[in-house]
């Protein structure tokens, strides 16, 4: 029996490194979809809407294939903190974290092109900054330049001198792709791990 092609529906550089932890061989695919909110959508509900849609977007003409999608949303007191783009926006995210928790719903849907099933699920992280100072904000900002992450910060680097403390059940989700879940998800469907 051949192995199904594996497809990471994300051009993110960090999505591909976590995948490689734990599979070697796969694909990547730009999924193009539109990331932008539904009325009265909560971050939970649209984390987990995206990752359904780039996994079904990078899935279009593959008949044997797992098609992971993943998505990512950061929120601060019922706001959506969006990936900054600019240093101005980066240091308007990390001042208002500073000394607050920030939610992270990082959603995970496995599709099978074989079947048409989909699995999904939804990590929860909390991220409890300590106060920061501007100085501090403006240095880490400097030095990592996090405008392509959600909230301003990569964990993975020296942002994790940001926090007092993380909370959740699998440290790879707040990077982007739950490893744990995805793992269990590629058993399920077939593919031995370890």
């Amino acid at each position: 029996m051949t192995l199904p092609t594996l497809v990471l529906g994300s051009t993110s550089r960090y999505r591909a490194e976590l995948l490689r932890r734990i599979y070697g061989e796969f694909e990547q695919r730009a999924p193009g979809t539109d990331e932008a909110p539904l009325p009265n959508e909560t971050p939970r509900e649209r984390a987990r809407r995206l990752a359904i849609a780039k996994a079904h977007a990078a899935a279009a003409g593959l008949s044997d294939a797992l098609v992971i999608g993943s998505d990512q949303v950061a929120e601060l007191e019922g706001s959506v903190l969006d990936k900054p783009g600019t240093v101005e926006r980066a240091r308007a995210q990390l001042t208002a974290s500073s000394g607050r928790d920030v939610h992270f719903h990082t959603a995970l849907c496995l599709h099978d092109t074989r079947t048409g099933e989909d699995r999904v699920h939804v990590d929860h992280t909390v991220v409890t900054f300590r106060s920061l100072g501007a100085d501090e904000i403006n240095r880490y900002i400097e030095r990592e330049q996090p405008l392509d992450c959600a909230g301003s910060f990569k964990c993975e680097g020296l942002g994790i001198s940001l926090f007092e403390r993380i909370a959740n059940d699998d440290p790879s989700a707040l990077i982007g792709l739950p490893l744990i879940a995805l793992a269990r998800m590629l058993r399920e469907a077939g593919i031995s791990l370890p």
